[in-house]
């Protein structure tokens, strides 16, 4: 019986996605993602911290990812994680965790600076094409 390896990140991507076909209709898409996380401390003083996570994908899911993730991207992404170990030219043990990703979200960008505020009428009409581009965006591969 397997044991429990699952988790779930949401991020964005660091950079676009390193796409690659090492073996004919063999699809790998490797890339970085940020992780932010926003907390108190005992001093009740802001404190932010990034992680960052390798993820792999492959099949058509390594397909979609080359299409889809640049550079700010945000992702929600379900997988597992996978450690590969070996043994450098020195005999040491080195070892490497992380993320295969079996299914992956996609956000939309937050990295543009917001449009200007706008009249009364003018606002409920961007707010409309906010929600539908957002939707839009946050399409589910499998």
């Amino acid at each position: 019986m397997n044991q429990l390896n699952s988790l779930i990140i949401e991020g964005n991507a660091v950079r676009k996605a390193d796409f690659s076909e090492p073996k004919t209709g063999f699809y790998v898409c490797r890339f970085p993602v940020a992780v932010n996380r926003w907390y108190k401390n005992k001093n009740n003083e802001g404190v932010s911290e990034v992680s960052f996570f390798d993820v792999e994908a492959y099949g058509k899911v390594a397909e979609t990812c080359n299409k889809k993730i640049d550079r700010g991207t945000g992702l929600r992404i379900v997988g597992r994680l996978k450690q590969d170990r070996w043994k450098d030219k020195d005999g040491k043990t080195q070892s490497k965790c992380y993320v295969i990703a079996e299914h992956i979200e996609y956000k939309p960008k937050f990295n543009e600076a917001p449009a200007p505020a706008q009249e009364a009428d003018g606002a409920e009409t961007e707010t409309a094409a906010v929600t539908a581009a957002t939707e839009e965006a946050e399409e589910t591969v499998f």
